[in-house]
């Protein structure tokens, strides 16, 4: 085996509940524009296809640990999400076989750099900066499928410092979790070990030091992080 000249970095993994083993993530996939009432509040066209970008798999932050508020930003947005964490390897997956291929569930929050967004989306250059930056994928424990089946309906909430600011169903979903498999894995190939955050019901907003965020999506599980 070659060694390695700087230092191998330590595996990003999410615990899994109720036992002691974890789940090593492999790439994080977020689904763009899901929940039409989310869309209309964004001004944006609720028939259009989904679309996907990524978040870096470091960007993980467990329930429970803090969220430094990032730098080059002064517009910080929560959205709670539905993740979806992929067991079995496929491409090109059919509807009919794609809960086959999921582990299990969690929560998540895609925070966003709302005013680093708007700015590239101004500019008409890619928005990354906006989403993939340290701490920007807070999760939850994952629960797996075998134990909770496959929820396609259920509350999915988040209040920040005891006030509801999103609350909204599963099954408002404009893109559920098969038909999403199906179209993401046209493009890549679904290997274990991947999450994708599946979008976010209406009622983003924005964050600020010393925040308490809370959410969760009945029958999965909730998650808990602070703005430092």
């Amino acid at each position: 085996m070659n060694e390695s000249v700087i230092p191998a970095s330590e595996p990003v993994t999410l615990k899994v509940q109720g036992t002691d083993k974890v789940f090593p993530v492999r790439r994080i996939h977020c689904v763009g524009r899901n929940y039409a009432d989310h869309i209309r509040e964004m001004g944006n066209d609720e028939r259009d296809p989904p679309f996907f970008f990524q978040k870096p798999t470091d960007a993980i932050l467990p329930s429970g640990e803090a969220f430094p508020y990032p730098p080059l930003s002064s517009d910080v947005h929560h959205e709670i999400e539905l993740v979806v964490a992929i067991g079995k390897s496929g491409s090109n997956i059919e509807q009919a076989a794609a809960l086959d291929h999921v582990f299990g569930y969690g929560v998540g929050i895609d925070m966003t750099r709302r005013d680093l967004q708007a700015q590239q989306k101004e500019m008409r250059r890619p928005w990354e900066i906006g989403k993939a930056f340290d701490h920007a994928a807070p999760c939850s424990a994952l629960n797996p499928a075998s134990d909770i089946g496959h929820p396609d309906s259920g509350r999915i909430w988040l209040a920040v410092n005891g006030d509801i600011r999103q609350d909204g169903d599963l099954g408002q979903q404009i893109w559920n979790v098969r038909e999403t498999i199906w179209h993401l894995s046209k493009s890549v190939s679904l290997e274990p070990g991947d999450l994708i955050m599946t979008g976010t019901p209406a009622g983003v907003g924005s964050l600020q030091r010393g925040d308490v965020i809370t959410g969760g999506i009945d029958g999965i599980g909730e998650i808990e992080t602070r703005v430092v």
